[in-house]
């Protein structure tokens, strides 16, 4: 019998801990994040999930080690590039700004009142383009669905081509009907980029049905990791929520 090898890290966590208003969050979390796959962070609100994203990102001082294993001799500190979709927008979405106008102020290194040029045009009808959004090109973002948004955000994480992908509940604000194609768009991207996605999910149909690795965080700390069919037991869910949990297959809409 024989066995494929199991991918390179490109994220090695050592006893990782964070600690916020003098509480501790993160409490000794040692994983890796497999390169080219799709990893699942699940758990219970205050597990710290959220936190271990910033963390890669250094927005929360941190104690232990993170380590990326990135570019061609897999031997750099940092990933060339991280594309980062938070949880909630931080650019008040009520502006009175197009969806061009909103990528622009990440694009281009002038004001908007300077006006756009011809190669943040292009550049940010491709980013559209790329996650199925190009006819939101015009519109305000105050009038984007939750989806539209999303993508939106999306597009922008991927620009320029990032190695790793951080995703903080990205179905968040999604009609329900329109979440498995946002997830189907995730998986296309990184089987057709090879991009490494790191995501915070309650959703575990969709965690079983997409991602390659879990990982399941309770009160700051690992609980189990390994691959949906392993994991998603009712004993360890009974472990990582604290009580008897049920999965029951979604009916999305066509």
């Amino acid at each position: 019998m024989t066995h494929e090898p199991k991918p390179r890290p490109l994220v090695s966590l050592r006893n990782l801990c964070v600690d916020l208003g003098g509480l501790p969050i993160l409490r000794g979390v040692t994983a890796e994040i497999a390169r080219g796959s799709i990893t699942a962070l699940i758990g219970l609100n205050g597990s710290g999930k959220t936190t271990l994203l910033r963390a890669l990102v250094n927005e929360y001082p941190h104690r232990g080690v993170i380590q990326f294993h990135c570019g061609h001799d897999h031997s750099q500190p940092y990933p060339e590039h991280v594309g980062y979709v938070p949880q909630r927008l931080t650019l008040d979405a009520r502006l009175p700004i197009t969806v061009r106008d909103f990528l622009a102020l990440t694009l281009s290194r002038w004001p908007l009142f300077f006006g756009i040029s011809k190669k943040v045009k292009q550049k940010s009808q491709a980013i559209l383009d790329r996650v199925g959004v190009a006819h939101c090109l015009n519109t305000p973002v105050e009038m984007l669905s939750g989806g539209e948004l999303q993508r939106v955000l999306l597009g922008l994480a991927l620009e320029p081509q990032p190695e790793l992908l951080l995703l903080d509940e990205p179905a968040t604000g999604i009609d329900f009907k329109d979440q498995k194609k946002f997830y189907e768009l995730i998986a296309s991207l990184n089987r057709d980029t090879g991009v490494t996605v790191l995501l915070v999910s309650h959703d575990l149909n969709m965690v079983q049905t997409y991602a390659h690795d879990v990982l399941c965080l309770r009160g700051g700390s690992i609980q189990c990791q390994g691959p949906p069919n392993e994991i998603l037991t009712p004993i360890n869910m009974s472990l990582v929520f604290g009580a008897e949990l049920h999965m029951f297959p979604h009916r999305f809409g066509t």
